[in-house]
């Protein structure tokens, strides 16, 4: 990853493409430095059923984040991503701390969805 200005190191996260399982990403904990997270994704495509997933960020300050996620009927439609920004972007509770956004199953039939986060440590 590249640097930031300010001795930011640019950090990112992807679950890959993940089939009726939850999808999680990280920016992993690190020694002696603070995590931020500037922002996630979620993308996927439907399920056998109609479902709405609540998807969570943990590790930063001020507790759990909690977002509903919806999956459509019909896997093989699309769901309406989910594009969350943070600005500013919201540090870690403390150095050495990952920063978790994850998306439970969406479902029996699902066959994809990804969960990205980005941002930074310093």
């Amino acid at each position: 990853m590249g640097h930031y200005p300010g001795g930011k190191n640019a950090a990112a996260g992807s679950s890959g493409d993940v089939a009726a399982a939850t999808a999680a990403a990280s920016l992993p904990a690190t020694p002696g430095v603070t995590n931020y997270i500037a922002g996630f994704s979620v993308h996927g495509s439907g399920a056998t059923a109609a479902a709405v997933v609540q998807v969570t960020v943990s590790g930063i300050v001020g507790g759990t984040h909690t977002y509903s996620y919806a999956a459509v009927a019909g896997a093989a439609l699309i769901n309406q991503p989910l594009d969350i920004i943070f600005e500013p972007p919201i540090p870690a509770t403390g150095q050495n701390t990952a920063i978790t956004v994850s998306c439970p199953s969406l479902g029996t039939g699902n066959l994809h969805n990804a969960v990205n986060v980005w941002g930074y440590q310093q």
